[in-house]
């Protein structure tokens, strides 16, 4: 005889509250093998290829680890320092730019920038307070995320917890494959392929339009004369994991600066500005149809609440792991929802088991 249902539940959701638990003990002790386990699950895909190719797991494995570590060396040499001097740069310009924007309204507009004006106020209080806190500010944020994840971390742990994981990936799915329930293995395994499958077309494929964003944004801003241009383009392939986000956010700053530093050269701002139109059409036309696709199935504003409201909860933890949870949580809700129109609760007759899966599903 079986045991109920009812009484599996209580068991199983025990279980999952003390997971929680340890998780939420642990704190940022997990977060290099939260860093590891997302890059294998990256990669997997990659090394899955180069053993159909006739590497063996382990060469292909040592193969992808000795191009990260090329790629990372080459970001650290050529691109990290760039882009911390922008930064710092745009933060000591940016009085500069309040002063002039109020030049510009108080020649255009004086009647919203009169003496006392919130307007007025607004901006010398904006200004006053980046040109006294701005550097601070940029040297906190290094400082602050230094010491939570410090170098050595990122230098040792993250990647061995990465290159072991990748190494051993296979084995590892097939062990929990072992340790599922068996009355309940063939749902939970439907349910992790669907999850997989989700999250194999937005995780992936969303990291890789925001690497491929990025990079397109920051080169082509470079060469357009933008003077912080690899800056712009850096955050606005960042940001567009959140869709809609990272457009708005990066064309916004990129023509803000474009204006300050071309005013009255509208072919310079124009060409910001195509950059942009052009960047945009591609990641709806061209680049997301092909590495995310159109099936994800998990709404912005629902990703965005994750991101937010994980944030608050877990911090940067919570952000690492809020696409997955939005992933894990959408495939379930769906699962319940088909489950509940087959149901006696929905239809009046008595139904035996979980829906069938359709076809293509």
């Amino acid at each position: 005889m079986s045991l109920p249902v009812r009484e599996q539940a209580k068991y199983w959701g025990v279980a999952l509250i003390a997971l929680m638990l340890v998780l939420w003990g642990l704190g940022s002790v997990i977060l290099p093998f939260i860093l590891g386990g997302a890059l294998a699950y990256f990669m997997d895909p990659v090394a899955d290829r180069l053993q159909k190719l006739g590497l063996n797991r382990t060469l292909a494995t040592l193969l992808i680890a000795l191009l990260a570590a090329t790629a990372f060396v080459v970001i650290g040499l050529l691109v990290l320092p760039t882009l911390i001097r922008q930064t710092v740069q745009l933060v000591e310009t940016a009085p500069a730019m309040a002063t002039r924007l109020q030049g510009f309204l108080t020649a255009k507009f004086p009647a919203i920038m009169v003496e006392g004006s919130v307007v007025r106020d607004t901006l010398i209080a904006v200004g006053e307070a980046i040109k006294a806190q701005g550097g601070a500010l940029v040297s906190g944020v290094l400082t602050s995320a230094m010491s939570v994840i410090n170098a050595i971390i990122f230098a040792v742990v993250v990647p061995v917890v990465a290159f072991y994981m990748l190494l051993d990936w296979d084995h590892m799915v097939a062990r929990i494959d072992a340790l599922l329930p068996r009355e309940h293995a063939p749902i939970i395994r439907d349910i992790a392929r669907e999850i997989d499958r989700v999250m194999a077309g937005f995780l992936r494929g969303q990291v890789s339009v925001c690497l491929i964003l990025g990079t397109f944004y920051a080169i082509t801003l470079m060469l357009a004369g933008l003077q912080f241009g690899l800056l712009v383009g850096a955050a606005a392939g960042a940001i567009t994991f959140i869709p809609y986000v990272g457009a708005l956010i990066g064309g916004a700053l990129a023509l803000g600066l474009a204006f300050y530093q071309f005013w009255g050269d509208w072919v310079s701002i124009g060409i910001v500005a195509a950059i942009f139109a052009l960047g945009q059409f591609l990641e709806g036309n061209v680049v997301t149809p092909r590495l995310v696709g159109s099936s994800v199935g998990l709404h912005p504003l629902w990703l965005i609440f994750a991101l937010s409201s994980l944030g608050s909860l877990f911090g940067f933890v919570g952000m690492l792991v809020a696409v997955p949870f939005a992933a894990i949580v959408g495939v379930l809700v769906r699962f319940g929802l088909k489950w509940y129109q087959t149901s006696r609760l929905y239809t009046g007759q008595v139904h035996d088991g979980p829906p069938e899966r359709q076809e293509g599903e």
